[in-house]
């Protein structure tokens, strides 16, 4: 507590004053962690006092366990668990981007002490290394202490323009996509074979094309002008299904949909603000989630 006290203020004395100890009680402390720790948490000189590098990573940490502790603290004492702090949230870029970011805005809207911190990348991220408090993620999870919790469902969908489709023709079973330009995702591996499920089980139908990209969106936009067919979750693409811009073709042959979960870390009191956002994404996605409702038209 003290140390991050001085981060904040940039000051021994500042920090004395607002914490009602001794400055030499302040520099106690600080020397006393970095004892510990055995690193160098700030470089002093006669005019100013900065954090070092391995301070700066520190100070990250300790501001997250400070948050948990404030936020246990007004827990118990007033016997609520009203959720406050900063969330830190990692998801895929295409599935932050399309949705999350209005769900963030409709969550802070509902929890005003909470703020949200998002980073979105297609990495695989350690939640425990990089400080995360919940990380949401698509497709089969590997075993893992984490806890998850499936907030929705990914259905991969072949589609293309009405325009583009009129020209070629609908493709009738996989292996009909050896006739047409498909549009790749590198990203996925391997990216020059698409998925299907059909009576022999899942197979897997080699396709080529023109155009190839590491962004998902690049290629929903070169499909909706009539380049060619793509293979994308609904999440990205449903709009543009509702909306009439794409049309779905061998929807008997789409593979099993892909599971979304929230993953966050095993705690035997799980923080308020990590609860009731995973409550709250489960909420937003739940029976069926809206980037499905193309299939109102389907059905």
């Amino acid at each position: 507590k003290v140390f991050t006290k001085v981060a904040k203020l940039g000051s021994f004395s500042a920090a004395a004053n607002e914490l009602g100890i001794s400055k030499a009680m302040v520099s106690k402390h600080v020397q006393s962690l970095e004892n510990d720790l055995d690193i160098r948490l700030f470089n002093r000189t006669t005019r100013s006092l900065n954090l070092t590098e391995v301070g700066a990573a520190y100070l990250e940490r300790a501001k997250a366990i400070m948050d948990d502790i404030d936020e246990m603290e007004m827990a118990v004492s007033t016997l609520s668990s009203q959720p406050r702090g900063v969330l830190r949230v990692a998801a895929p870029t295409s599935f932050g981007a399309f949705h999350l970011g209005r769900a963030i805005g409709d969550f802070l809207e509902r929890y005003q002490d909470v703020e949200v911190e998002l980073i979105l990348t297609d990495r695989m991220v350690d939640l425990i290394e990089e400080g995360l408090d919940v990380v949401v993620k698509v497709g089969e999870l590997d075993d893992s202490s984490l806890i998850a919790r499936k907030i929705a469902s990914a259905r991969m969908v072949v589609c293309g323009s009405p325009e583009y489709l009129e020209q070629y023709g609908r493709p009738q079973v996989p292996e009909d996509l050896k006739n047409y330009n498909c549009l790749l995702y590198t990203m996925r591996m391997p990216n020059n074979e698409w998925n299907f499920k059909t009576e022999r089980g899942e197979v897997f139908v080699p396709v080529s094309g023109t155009f190839r990209s590491n962004v998902g969106d690049t290629l929903r936009v070169a499909a909706n002008t009539g380049r060619g067919l793509i293979q994308l979750p609904t999440y990205m693409v449903g709009q543009d299904l509702k909306q009439g811009r794409l049309e779905a073709v061998l929807t008997e042959f789409e593979p099993e949909p892909r599971p979304i979960h929230a993953v966050y870390p095993h705690r035997q009191h799980l923080s308020a603000k990590v609860r009731v956002w995973v409550d709250y994404l489960y909420e937003r996605f739940q029976p069926r989630p809206y980037w499905d409702e193309w299939l109102d038209s389907v059905d």
